[in-house]
């Protein structure tokens, strides 16, 4: 029997284990509960992904890009008139607003990482790649700092369920960059 050409496949396979963890967890993540969520062999997860580190590293990648939309769409860092804190106060608000799975799986999967060493140069690269971005208005420490402010705000609010507060975090931020509010 000819083998069917199917390009979409590793795609599918990687957006069904971002659905599963979404609704399952990382505990619920195997290669057969993605291939049923996939609607595709068995063999074609192990295929395409030998292990489930490297699924995860795929669906951890796939989901920082959802973040670097949200930065990349907003555009604040390239003008320098830019209320930084607003900007990124702004960021966090537009991606936490944004597919509740989705958020929760990038979070899941870069905590995952303390555990699992494969998703560690995925998660440290996405911390890296947001401080480079964040060094165009501030200097390297701030923009390191700014990157761990952000994360523990998203934290905070997915484990507490408490809604995000824009003013609470436009001020943190604003007092780490070390500017005064606007009109003070």
């Amino acid at each position: 029997m000819a083998r069917r050409y199917d390009p979409e496949r590793r795609q599918r396979i990687i957006d069904a284990a971002i659905r599963v963890v979404g609704a399952k967890g990382l505990a619920g993540l195997t290669h057969r509960s993605v291939a049923a969520e996939a609607d595709v062999p068995l063999g074609s997860t192990t295929y395409h992904f030998a292990t489930l580190d490297e699924l995860m590293v795929a669906a951890l990648r796939q989901a920082n890009e959802g973040f670097a939309k949200v930065v990349a769409a907003r555009g604040g860092l390239t003008d320098p008139a830019a209320d930084l804190a607003d900007e990124l106060a702004g960021w966090i608000g537009e991606w936490l607003a944004g597919d509740r799975t989705g958020v929760e799986l990038e979070c899941e999967l870069y905590l995952a990482a303390l555990r699992r060493p494969a998703l560690r140069p995925v998660a440290a690269e996405w911390a890296t790649d947001l401080a480079e971005l964040l060094g165009r208005r501030t200097d390297p420490v701030t923009a390191r700092a700014l990157v761990a402010l952000m994360d523990g705000i998203c934290l905070q609010v997915l484990l507490t369920g408490v809604p995000y507060d824009e003013e609470y975090a436009r001020e943190m931020l604003r007092r780490v960059i070390g500017e005064p509010a606007p009109g003070t």
